[in-house]
């Protein structure tokens, strides 16, 4: 397994939980609780346009939105990676197929067990020098104000157009900084990820219990 399919499957996740939006393009509890200012860089057009993209409707659509092709498009992973990662996380039990449409689905139970019990030890991260980028951990919007005292540095992806100076942490997978440019959502979800990977017990204890909500699997205990 490798760390970008982790990625992929918090992708899928995202795009579940469009499916699921309400008419205002919120997908439920966990999304209402993202502040409105929760891009952490310069916006560009190109951002607007692809997070604001329709919510999935229609058969086609949603098999298109499911796509490889797709799926390298917003993720920043190439096809074959893609491809590759999808087949990986079938044959582990990660990923299912949708039985009506045949989409692939995270199985977000397994996903939120081993990321927080296993994803430290398999990717583990560190704070490195100091540089400018894209808030993660508890500096992101998803956590902001939430047991991050003003006197710590901040997390970040190291980005050029990130708008947060803090100490370097590398971002699960290398596309990461492109692909939640384009998913608020992905974006909660990775930071959060990375806070589980980089606290104290408390720390990812909390964090643990937003992605949850994220998932879907808040009533999974968290030990």
């Amino acid at each position: 397994m490798k760390s970008q399919d982790v990625g992929l499957l918090l992708k899928l996740v995202a795009l579940n939980n469009r499916e699921r939006e309400d008419p205002e393009g919120r997908s439920g509890k966990a999304d209402m609780s993202l502040p409105d200012d929760w891009r952490d860089w310069q916006i560009e057009e190109e951002d607007a346009l692809a997070e604001n993209g329709a919510s999935l409707s229609g058969s086609e659509l949603l098999l298109a939105c499911y796509s490889v092709r797709a799926l390298a498009e917003e993720t920043g992973i190439s096809k074959s990676q893609v491809s590759l990662a999808l087949q990986r996380c079938l044959e582990v039990g990660l990923v299912r197929k949708d039985r009506e449409t045949g989409v692939p689905r995270a199985n977000t139970k397994a996903l939120f067990e081993f990321i927080v019990h296993g994803l430290r030890y398999v990717f583990p991260a560190s704070p490195g020098k100091i540089t400018r980028g894209i808030a993660t951990s508890f500096s992101a919007p998803v956590l902001e104000g939430r047991l991050f005292s003003s006197g710590d540095l901040a997390m970040v992806w190291p980005d050029a157009r990130g708008n947060t100076k803090g100490q370097a942490v590398a971002p699960l997978f290398k596309s990461a900084p492109y692909a939640v440019r384009r998913d608020r959502n992905l974006y909660a979800m990775l930071a959060l990820v990375d806070a589980i990977r980089l606290g104290q017990p408390r720390e990812s204890k909390l964090a643990a219990s937003l992605l949850a909500e994220h998932l879907g699997v808040s009533g999974e205990p968290i030990r």
